[in-house]
């Protein structure tokens, strides 16, 4: 009895042993998962934070075609793009950061949890299946026992009652001989039931050793060792957590050389120097101004120097009538002698002289062009901007389009290359095929060669017009010219003009206005200032008609499948592209309807749409 209570006593504490492994394993396992999580967490805040790094980087980045990238000639400019470089490949080292976090610990915890989970679970499952074995045969030795037992008994009783059938004179021999053979079988049952209890009790002894000499150890150190691997990968992955970081610090450190490096190279008097060589006007300083005597008996004359910084204020003073100049000074442009004051003429006597006499006309040009400044669109020429910007703007100019020419020219060569190639090897392609884009190639070389003769033109005239004390000013921005100095003002409804680099004029919008009334009310000045000035505007690129187009409708030109024609105005968001077909006819056509091949910018490369 004592020796199984002892064994039922080492059951139950072996029971209690497996649940507090199964415990202690599971809070490994959920520390792995939480450390693992931890890790994600840290990853997705270095993408988070390399994403905004990159997004204040490309905030920050000059715009195309805007003031800040004209800026970028600073050094100051440069330095603080260079510094916008660096700081971008510094947030590619924090995606680096976030990627070798993911790749090295988070799938790799992941795939060890796999792998521990069904170990755990294999080792568990082997240590209840051994468990159960000897429970079960602990209970079939149980059951064999307690059968032995009533099988004792039972032979016990059958032997008694067969000596008092035996000492009963009064019972015959039969029954006595049936009592006997009933003892004999009792006590053969026994002896039966006592074998079988002893193979019970010897297999158990057996079992009982190797449970708990063999495999219950074995199990254990199974666990054990399964839990060392656990908390050394954990240190494994910790380590690889700090070098992941120190990994990248190389590449941080020349992000950050980088951009002290930027900082040092700012070199104020290089961007000082750039200023001025972008705004040197080239005009000349103006002139002295004369003494005017005031002597006894004679009258100061309010007469002012052509080269006089307020000239203009002087002569918006003079102005009876309330007219108001704008104040605007040009301290650096020369107008010829004006004289003083005289009595106000009809506004139409003047438009009369203007009939009259035709060199006036280029002031009516110089008018309608102010007023196109004004309205936001310079011209072609460049002939608002100062002598020396204006000739840095057509020199560029040439440059870009020389670039475009030789472009051209290198893709004809190449399609005539390939044209020949077809000629002799007609299976390799249609040498018609070539034809068109040949032609649309030559096309744009000639009005690009001409676009360079007409820059070349006005680069010419600035050069040989560049400013000296000897030269007369570069341009009139009076409207009426004097032609002697006894010559009559207009009143304040027909002020002279005063252009102003920029192109903008400086009198009243209700001068501005009278004048436009009175232009568009001469008929014959209509006439002669169209015919005169009216420029065709320029083509900005070519196209091709995809589809037919009808062109009913007023302002639209019809166009055939395949046509090749020359745009002069983009599409505006209308989805109307304006096309010419030659010097007389042109029209609007469904943006839609044409395949659009805009000139070629400042880089180089065309635009298709």
């Amino acid at each position: 009895m004592e020796s199984g209570r002892a064994t039922l006593l080492k059951e139950q504490q072996l029971k209690d042993q497996f649940d507090n492994l199964e415990k202690h394993t599971q809070s490994g396992i959920e520390f792995v998962e939480r450390y693992s999580k931890f890790v994600k967490e840290r990853s997705d805040i270095e993408i988070s934070y390399a994403k905004q790094i990159r997004n204040l980087s490309k905030k920050y980045q000059p715009k195309k075609n805007s003031r800040e990238e004209e800026e970028n000639k600073y050094t100051s400019c440069r330095a603080f793009l260079s510094t916008l470089n660096e700081l971008n490949d510094y947030a590619g080292q924090h995606e680096v950061i976030a990627e070798n976090l993911t790749s090295q610990i988070i799938t790799e915890l992941s795939r060890y949890l796999t792998e521990l989970k069904a170990e755990r679970k294999s080792h568990f499952h082997d240590g209840r299946k051994a468990q159960q074995q000897i429970e079960s045969l602990w209970k079939q030795l149980e059951s064999s026992k307690r059968r032995f037992e009533r099988d004792c008994k039972e032979a016990d009783r059958a032997q008694q009652y067969f000596e008092r059938m035996d000492a009963d004179i009064n019972v015959t021999k039969a029954d006595v001989e049936k009592a006997r053979q009933q003892a004999q079988m009792r006590h053969q049952i026994a002896a039966d039931s006592k074998t079988e209890y002893s193979n019970y009790l010897t297999k158990f002894n057996q079992e009982q050793n190797e449970h708990y000499y063999t495999l219950i150890p074995n199990i254990f150190q199974k666990l054990q060792e399964m839990e060392e691997r656990r908390i050394e990968r954990v240190g494994v992955s910790m380590k690889t957590y700090a070098e992941v970081d120190r990994e990248v610090l190389p590449i941080v450190g020349k992000c950050l050389d980088g951009m002290t490096k930027a900082a040092e190279s700012i070199e104020p008097k290089t961007d000082s120097k750039q200023v001025v060589e972008s705004y040197k006007s080239g005009f000349e300083p103006p002139g002295d101004v004369e003494f005017e005597d005031y002597g006894p008996g004679q009258t100061m004359k309010r007469t002012v120097s052509e080269t006089s910084l307020s000239n203009s204020r002087g002569e918006a003073k003079e102005r009876p009538g309330g007219g108001k100049s704008k104040g605007k000074l040009w301290p650096f442009i020369k107008n010829k002698n004006k004289s003083p004051k005289q009595n106000k003429e009809p506004l139409s006597n003047r438009f009369n002289e203007f009939m009259a006499s035709k060199p006036k006309m280029t002031c009516l040009r110089s008018l309608r062009r102010g007023l196109s400044l004004k309205l936001g669109s310079g011209p072609e020429d460049f002939s608002h901007l100062p002598p020396e910007q204006r000739r840095k703007k057509l020199q560029a100019k040439i440059d870009d389009i020389n670039k475009d020419i030789q472009k051209e020219m290198d893709q004809k060569d190449a399609l005539t290359k390939m044209k020949g190639v077809y000629e002799k090897n007609p299976q390799m392609g249609d040498p018609a095929s070539v034809d068109p884009r040949l032609v649309e190639m030559s096309m744009n070389i000639e009005k690009l060669q001409s676009e360079v003769q007409k820059f070349e033109g006005w680069l010419a005239e600035v050069e040989g017009r560049l400013p000296s004390r000897s030269d007369p000013p570069r341009r009139q921005s009076g409207l009426y010219e004097s032609q002697n100095s006894n010559s009559t003002m207009v009143d304040n409804n027909c002020a002279q003009d005063r252009e102003s680099p920029d192109g903008s004029y400086t009198e009243e919008q209700s001068s501005e206005t009278q004048v436009k009334v009175a232009i568009a009310n001469t008929p014959e000045f209509d006439d002669e200032f169209d015919d005169g000035d009216e420029e065709t505007l320029p083509t900005i690129g070519t196209c091709k008609a995809v589809y037919s187009f009808e062109g009913h409708n007023e302002g639209t030109i019809s166009v055939t499948e395949g046509e090749l024609l020359f745009v002069i105005e983009q599409d505006k968001g209308d989805g109307w592209t304006r096309v010419r077909r030659n010097e007389e006819e042109e029209g609007y056509v469904p943006t839609s309807y044409v395949e659009v091949f805009l000139e070629t910018n400042t880089k180089g490369a065309m635009t298709y749409i």
